[in-house]
């Protein structure tokens, strides 16, 4: 007996409308996420480890990496299911622009729109463009760019 194929409940391309909207839940970052990050990542820049150095720059404080943000944003997308068992790969990052810090303690969110759909038939389904603004507890925009994504088209 062969196993059952993984459980999709997300989208098929032919769901995704121009204009759709998602919002993701709430992810506080704590310095247990920047310490790890940094660990995985190898980048020990004294603006993430250091509290004493950290004082002294524009910042005032501690901030979590960039790509810390940027893949905390891709995690919580995920979680909202709406690609689950429907992404075939994340295929780019279009642009991406880092605006403001994240702080330890801040709690951010991700606010999607589809921007574009195409299909593309020789894969089974098509391209989606994304926005992404990732925004912390106050509603200010920490990062945000645009991202794409191939996605299965509904089987027959």
């Amino acid at each position: 007996m062969s196993p059952l194929p993984p459980a999709q409940r997300g989208m098929y391309f032919e769901e995704f409308q121009v204009g759709q909207r998602i919002v993701t839940a709430g992810r506080t970052v704590t310095e247990t996420d920047i310490v790890t990050f940094a660990g995985l990542s190898g980048d020990f820049n004294q603006i993430h480890i250091d509290e004493e150095y950290s004082k002294s720059t524009p910042f005032s404080a501690r901030v979590a990496h960039g790509l810390l943000g940027l893949s905390m944003a891709s995690g919580l997308v995920v979680q909202t299911g709406f690609m689950e068992g429907t992404i075939m790969a994340f295929r780019e990052v279009n642009e991406w622009k880092f605006i403001k810090p994240i702080y330890i303690g801040d709690t951010i969110h991700v606010e999607t729109e589809v921007k574009e759909t195409k299909a593309i038939p020789r894969i089974g389904g098509g391209s989606i463009v994304i926005s992404l603004d990732v925004k912390n507890q106050k509603g200010e925009t920490s990062m945000k760019g645009t991202w794409t994504a191939l996605i299965a088209g509904r089987p027959e």
